[in-house]
């Protein structure tokens, strides 16, 4: 049936009616496709066994890439042979129980279910819905987001779900809060004015890559810095559009069914909530002086060998998981008490346990995509494919400025299929930076282009670890959620961000503006 004009006349096709007819129709068409697909657990099993098959096939065959991480010509490992077989059954459980996004998602969900059950994250967000704009809650959860990186993946499983009730609260959408907050999560992983353990993870891998060609250069670890401190205004400002604009109308026929549908509105704050989030912030800011203090001198056992507090060496970082939980366990314990809704320590356990019988359907799907994921690193399909992808560009001979766009493009499909970016960039650096240097682009820029490709894919591959996790929190307000509706609520965040993230990129490389600290766009100029 055509649509009609205020005349009773059919849209022109080239109208911007039309063409937001057209977008929303496509991907109510990837939504129902993706939702035909089966059961997430299980097309992951499926996966598993595709997996299996392609390393018999691919095994086969001799390539002549070189994996860089081991110097040696990249081989498909059969995974379809009793020695893998045996291996895999054997390693089943490590390889469950090691899986990494399973161990942040159980403990930090240990604390923020004690905050929640006893009423402090309800009560704070009603103190800053009563303080906070209606019309900034968007680019307010964007930004919370993406500042969530400093916290590794924090983020995953704290502001998503805070995304969802944030919306509910103000009267919108939940999903369309989950697709904002998932946006600035992951979307925008490498839009940050906040120094994270990936920036010196990445230049590490950037400056090995750069030192096969120039054994002497030096490239400083914030060397993306400005760049993707400017991008946090870009993906904040593009991704208020897409959420108001096209993700929250296209949801507005979408009921809310599920179990957290009828979560009863925020009001004011009574005394007693009042009194109760009084103290449990003061006793956050007691635990943050306490913990600003211990990390403070040089000899801080938070810190690093080499006094260094943002790197991936410093106990500080590879203990923020473990500070989420008592961030949120403190003040979810005093709010409790002071508010009187809780009464014993029994009321503790309780949160946690409630916490934990919400993560059942997680659970299953976890196990699945960890022995998906895990064997197809064994197999080095993900290996081949990057090398390949790499091969391909390096073939095509293109002139700078394409080929900056080509790193992005083949970044962005490598991220559809290999899912740790310190891994995609192990593979892809040894290969575009010493060929980027050698068509006088500098490391620094060959680093920018991976990121922005690595970013913008994250968000619609169902092969991303925490992808289920966003499945079982859209499924708590939308019982008919699938694989399609998540990928469909995303697609319009990913294509926008990869297109405009890329001219904002090559726009900021000719302005010359600096890309960070002691960093250049030419290979010349160091």
């Amino acid at each position: 049936m055509s649509e009609e004009n205020a005349d009773g006349d059919p849209a022109p096709e080239d109208t911007p009616e039309a063409g937001v007819g057209l977008a929303v129709r496509l991907l109510d068409r990837v939504e129902a496709l993706g939702n035909r697909l089966p059961d997430p657990a299980l097309l992951f099993a499926l996966l598993l066994v595709v997996v299996w098959l392609c390393s018999w096939a691919f095994s086969h065959i001799t390539f002549s890439h070189i994996d860089p991480r081991s110097g040696e010509p990249v081989d498909v490992v059969n995974l379809m042979t009793g020695a893998q077989f045996t291996s895999f059954f054997s390693s089943m459980v490590s390889t469950f129980v090691t899986f990494h996004p399973l161990g942040v998602v159980l403990l930090a969900m240990l604390g923020i279910g004690v905050a929640d059950h006893s009423g402090f994250i309800r009560t704070g967000l009603k103190g800053l819905l009563n303080i906070a704009p209606a019309r900034i809650i968007t680019p307010m959860v964007l930004l919370i987001a993406i500042v969530s990186h400093s916290a590794v993946d924090a983020g995953y499983v704290l502001v998503i779900p805070l995304g969802a009730v944030i919306f509910q609260a103000a009267g919108r959408h939940p999903l369309a809060g989950i697709a904002a907050a998932f946006a600035g999560v992951s979307g925008g992983f490498s839009a940050n004015f906040v120094p994270s353990a990936l920036d010196p993870m990445l230049q590490g891998i950037s400056q090995a890559a750069a030192q096969i060609l120039d054994p002497a250069i030096v490239l400083n670890p914030l060397n993306n810095w400005f760049f993707t401190s400017a991008s946090t205004l870009l993906i904040v400002g593009l991704g208020w559009y897409v959420t108001d604009r096209i993700v929250e109308p296209r949801l507005s026929g979408t009921a809310v069914d599920g179990e957290l549908a009828d979560a009863p509105a925020l009001e004011a704050l009574t005394p007693g909530e009042r009194k109760g989030l009084t103290w449990s912030l003061i006793a956050v800011g007691i635990g943050m002086l306490a913990l600003f203090a211990s990390v403070w001198p040089e000899s801080s056992p938070w810190r690093a060998p080499d006094g260094q507090i943002a790197t991936s060496a410093a106990p500080l970082m590879r203990s923020i998981v473990a500070l989420i939980f008592l961030v949120f366990l403190l003040p979810g314990v005093v709010y409790g008490y002071v508010s009187r809704a809780y009464l014993s320590h029994r009321d503790i356990v309780a949160g946690m346990t409630q916490a934990m019988s919400g993560l059942g359907y997680y659970l299953v799907m976890a196990f699945f995509a960890a022995l998906f994921i895990a064997e197809f690193s064994r197999s080095n399909l993900g290996a081949l494919l990057a090398l390949e992808g790499a091969a391909l560009l390096k073939a095509a001979a293109m002139p700078a400025a394409v080929t900056v766009i080509g790193v992005i493009v083949i970044t962005g499909i490598v991220n559809l299929f290999v899912g740790s970016a310190s891994a995609k960039w192990a593979l892809l650096a040894p290969i575009l930076v010493p060929m980027l240097m050698q068509l006088g682009i500098s490391p620094d820029l060959a680093q920018a282009a991976y990121r922005v490709g690595d970013s913008s894919t994250n968000i619609i591959t169902p092969l991303m670890p925490y992808f289920p996790l966003v499945v079982v929190f859209c499924q708590r307000y939308v019982r008919s959620t699938g694989i399609g509706t998540v990928v469909a609520m995303m697609l319009p965040f990913s294509v926008g961000y990869l297109v405009v993230w890329t001219v904002f990129l090559l726009l900021y490389w000719f302005t010359g503006l600096p890309l960070g600290l002691q960093a250049s766009y030419l290979y010349a100029s160091y």
